[in-house]
């Protein structure tokens, strides 16, 4: 510090390394947060999430009987919620708002790379179920729908299964390959706009999320899975999060370079 500088001042290279600090997204949880806010931030987001993606599937099915249109509604009601979201809560927690991302994380943790510890695993995972639960039963007191019904819509075929594995591998594969090569910072858009295209080309319209999952069994309307379907869906995106997670490792491999150390 020299004489001219007031007392307490930053100096200016420690802000200029601030201001060009990466912000938290998806996969690169901010270690400085206390928990118990970022527990609150996936609880609420998962909230808002399922709440979006089941009141737009209501909204949708009481303005037209056309079905085309109504998951045209759905999807497109979910990429923005889903974008805003990111962008709002990306910061505090990560904004994960989902099991099998957190469930990534921890593992590539695990295995000396950057995530949540075994402990925030344990806080995370249960606020974003909750979060779903409230979310699905809020859409339907919003809508006058019973607040909370079983689902009697059975997604039980083979081929919606498959749909789950390729959908949350795709998930995975792009949040931590953007967390592989820099690039967090077009999370809220490349998230949004993935979860969007997979809502038509995936045969299940792409939950690929065990908590939203859980959350929308508790809704008989258009965006609800029957209780039987729930175990089998959930048992196929832990597979897409394990296809993803394998990808990301071969497809971003670290070189090496000659003295066998990985490249930078």
């Amino acid at each position: 510090m020299t004489a001219t500088e007031p007392v307490g001042a930053a100096p200016a290279a420690e802000i200029v390394i601030a201001a060009d600090a990466p912000r938290p997204a998806p996969g690169a949880t901010p270690p400085r947060t206390p928990l118990i806010a970022r527990a609150v931030a996936e609880l609420v987001g998962s909230a808002a999430l399922v709440a979006v993606v089941v009141g737009s599937g209501i909204q949708a099915t009481e303005l037209t009987d056309d079905v085309a249109l109504q998951l045209l509604a759905n999807s497109t009601a979910t990429v923005f919620g889903l974008g805003v979201l990111i962008t709002l809560l990306g910061p505090v927690s990560g904004a994960h708002f989902n099991p099998a991302v957190t469930l990534a994380e921890w593992w590539t943790a695990r295995r000396g790379g950057a995530g949540v510890t075994a402990r925030e695993l344990a806080v995370y995972v249960p606020s974003q179920i909750a979060g779903a639960i409230v979310g699905a039963v809020l859409a339907d007191a919003m809508f006058g729908e019973p607040l909370v019904k079983w689902s009697t819509h059975e997604r039980s075929a083979g081929n919606l299964l498959l749909g789950e594995v390729v959908a949350t591998a795709g998930l995975i594969l792009l949040i931590f390959g953007l967390a592989r090569t820099d690039r967090l910072r077009f999370a809220p858009v490349a998230v949004a706009s993935y979860i969007g295209a997979a809502y038509w080309f995936t045969s299940s319209t792409s939950f690929a999320n065990p908590a939203v999952t859980i959350g929308r069994l508790f809704t008989d309307t258009f965006a609800g899975i029957a209780p039987a379907s729930v175990p089998a869906f959930i048992g196929m995106q832990l597979v897409g999060t394990a296809v993803g997670l394998a990808l990301v490792s071969v497809i971003f491999m670290s070189g090496k370079t000659a003295s066998g150390q990985p490249s930078a």
